[in-house]
């Protein structure tokens, strides 16, 4: 592919977003699903923004996994986002799209073409087909290769690009504390910039997987886990995601609309929604400016 050129703006953005995991304290990195919800997170002060495969599947009218949504729309979703936030976006960049670490390295280079300063890249097939033993996520020496190939791709650009490794024991119904901390470590051990294991149960293992690496460590939040930032700083965590949740949210809000008006006929559900102007207001007054400054 055509070697990348990176502009001002992406490279203060990739500094930016890197120094953010070394902070005083964890920061907050919310999931916008498409570039309005960009804009409407980016107006409430988050320093980064980070996408949501799928949040992006959902508003596509498609289930999320198993390779549902391509390469290509989950980077053009994220050029949106970069374009409408004004902010540093890091991207649900899936298994990395493709069988071989090659193909997981182009999908970095294909990331920082789309003005992103970071992507997380998991450890699950991101396939139906989950092998002969029926294992919904790679064998380790098959998944460091293709972490090392990211983050081999991400270091020869002339900017920080954030290389998150994802270990998905507990997103795929695999509870295994040990062997995820096992992932978490070797993933380490191959260059990611941060480490990722979405669905810890509770706190204890929260701190297990933060004390056993040394680079920052991402913990993803708003279900069943009542953890405050505070919280999540004491256990030793970098940087707070919230996944897919923010766009449940509003498909939750949505459904109880329709609901209300199918079974009851009415429509108090309005009482609820965020008035007009206020919403013209926050899509048409500019977050950032095309040099990455707030106006």
């Amino acid at each position: 592919m055509t070697p990348h050129h990176t502009t001002d703006v992406q490279l203060r953005q990739g500094i930016a977003f890197r120094d953010l995991h070394h902070g005083p304290r964890p920061f907050v990195v919310p999931n916008p699903w498409d570039a309005g919800s960009a804009r409407i997170l980016a107006a409430f002060g988050f320093a980064a923004l980070a996408t949501t495969g799928a949040g992006l599947a959902h508003s596509l009218g498609r289930p999320d996994g198993t390779d549902r949504v391509s390469r290509a729309e989950i980077l053009d979703n994220a050029r949106l986002i970069v374009e409408a936030g004004g902010l540093p976006v890091t991207a649900d960049l899936e298994s990395g799209f493709g069988d071989t670490p090659e193909d997981v390295a182009e999908t970095i280079r294909l990331a920082a073409a789309a003005g992103l300063v970071g992507g997380s890249v998991e450890d699950s097939t991101g396939r139906e087909d989950t092998g002969p033993e029926g294992s919904p996520v790679r064998p380790l020496a098959e998944a460091v290769e293709r972490v090392a190939a990211a983050v081999e791709a991400a270091e020869r650009l002339d900017f920080p690009f954030t290389v998150t490794a994802r270990a998905e024991n507990f997103f795929q119904g695999r509870p295994d504390l040990d062997d995820t901390i096992r992932r978490l470590q070797a993933y380490e051990a191959a260059g990611a910039h941060v480490l990722y294991a979405p669905a810890l149960p509770d706190a204890e293992a929260i701190a297990a997987v933060c004390s056993s690496v040394t680079r920052p460590v991402n913990v993803l939040m708003g279900g069943a886990l009542k953890l405050s930032v505070d919280d999540l700083g004491a256990l030793g965590v970098r940087r707070v995601s919230t996944g897919s949740a923010l766009s449940r949210a509003a498909l939750g809000a949505l459904t109880r609309a329709a609901r209300e008006i199918t079974e009851s006929g009415t429509f108090t559900f309005g009482a609820d929604t965020l008035p007009y102007a206020e919403a013209n207001t926050l899509f048409t007054e500019p977050t950032a400016s095309r040099d990455g400054r707030a106006v």
